[in-house]
């Protein structure tokens, strides 16, 4: 038997490396890297920039000319019977005639009513959006990772807690137990320690599931490989920050806030596109120029073959005088249009406020609700050190037990409680200022 346990002995310390290996603990600046780096909203985000970036182009806004080069060749077969003036007639079959074009042709826009100017600071907005909606995209992203991270060390914490329940109701059934075989103690008071026991070890159960729950999730937003490698987190505290102060909150918010930002990129934008329908009421100048070459065949003809060269090159001059009203419609759609995202700018900017002065009373009245809780968190762990040592007395009885026992967990649990929902205000603060870029 004790040759059977050594050898068991041995094979587990042969295996705990490989136990190590499946297994990672993560530091909250750790699992922030890999989400940058691996996380799929953040990479998709990342590509739809490079396009707005490959957009900004002097060619797309149409400040260089246009070359085009072409080639054509045709042929025609002709049969021809021609009746003479004299009486007589002729008749001429097969006879294949060739042309073959080539050339070479150029067009610029001179002036189009600063239209070209216009489209090209349009499209560095656009970049502008691009490169915002990439930050929004990263910024929501590491308020997931950050409270998930964070609702780990919640959940674990709180494991640890009923696994602490488990073994205080072990211990209560232990002593019940011996109390019943000296004769002490009643069946009842055992029966009844033991159906409390199993009641904490299911509540254990469930938390373990939860515990996985979460850490899958953490799994998911780092965008790992195999999403059921089982990450450990290296806190094992929730720190909140205090400091918080709602005016230097505000300032940075209404100046650094992602969507605001992205609204008045957007009102931008609709003044660019008035810009650009206003200027079809300018004259316009185009340049063009060209060389070709022309080469033909005769099949029935005194010449043979002819090739011609030749250059061409010309100014364009032109205004836009009547449009069936189609300008003036569209003036006023894109007024409408200036309008309206003046308007979205104002509401985001209200909801905004909105937004930081709700999340802001919920974390000031949470930083106050945690330093009662952590006052009654002792009196609870006291409280139960002294229940203990008169029930080993059989001077309290077991419910007065476990309601002691029930107060300290329903207290360990409203800490927890206070300080994940107090991190959770102070990470949406960050965010909604636009710093929890800090983080990086």
């Amino acid at each position: 038997m004790k040759a059977k346990q050594l050898f068991l002995s041995a094979a587990l310390l042969l295996m705990l490396p490989f136990f190590v290996a499946a297994q990672r603990t993560l530091s909250l600046q750790e699992c922030i890297n890999l989400g940058l780096e691996k996380n799929f909203s953040i990479r998709l985000a990342r590509n739809y920039e490079e396009v707005t970036s490959n957009n900004v182009t002097l060619g797309n806004a149409g400040y260089l000319p246009r070359v085009s080069l072409s080639a054509q060749q045709s042929g025609i077969i002709n049969n021809v019977d021609q009746n003479l003036a004299d009486g007589g007639t002729t008749s001429t079959r097969g006879v294949h005639n060739t042309t073959s074009n080539a050339g070479l042709s150029l067009n610029q826009t001179i002036f189009d009513g600063f239209r070209v100017q216009t489209t090209y600071q349009r499209l560095q907005e656009i970049n502008s959006i691009g490169e915002l909606q990439t930050r929004f995209t990263i910024e929501n992203m590491l308020g997931r990772i950050i409270s998930e991270y964070y609702n780990l060390i919640q959940q674990e914490r709180l494991l640890s807690n009923l696994q602490y329940a488990v073994e205080l109701s072990k211990e209560r059934a232990r002593i019940d137990e011996e109390r019943y075989l000296l004769g002490s103690g009643s069946k009842l008071q055992l029966l009844q320690s033991q159906v409390y026991l199993n009641a904490d070890s299911s509540r254990l159960g469930r938390q373990y599931e939860t515990v996985r729950a979460s850490r899958i999730r953490l799994n998911e937003y780092i965008a790992l490989d195999d999403i059921t490698e089982m990450v450990y987190v290296r806190d094992t505290i929730i720190e909140v920050n205090p400091n918080l102060v709602y005016d230097n909150l505000l300032q940075t918010t209404m100046s650094n806030n992602t969507a605001l930002l992205i609204a008045a990129k957007n009102q931008n934008i609709s003044e660019y596109d008035r810009k650009i329908i206003a200027s079809r009421t300018y004259p316009y100048l185009n340049f063009s120029s060209g060389y070709g070459m022309t080469y033909n065949t005769f099949g029935s003809s005194t010449v043979s073959n002819q090739r011609n060269l030749s250059a061409n090159y010309g100014l364009t001059l032109g205004l836009n005088i009547f449009d069936g009203f189609n300008q003036r419609r569209a003036l006023s759609n894109a007024n409408i249009e200036i309008n309206n995202r003046e308007l979205m700018l104002q509401q985001i900017e209200q909801e905004t406020r909105a937004d930081l002065l709700t999340i802001y009373n919920a974390y000031t009245n949470n930083l106050r609700l945690l330093n009662l809780e952590l006052q009654n968190l002792e009196i609870a762990r006291e409280n139960l050190d002294i229940a203990l040592e008169r029930y080993k007395l059989g001077a309290l009885a077991g419910l007065e037990l476990r309601e002691v026992q029930k107060s300290l967990l329903d207290a360990e649990e409203r800490l927890l409680s206070i300080q994940y929902q107090t991190k959770l205000a102070e990470i949406s603060l960050l965010q909604i200022s636009g710093r929890i870029l800090s983080y990086l």
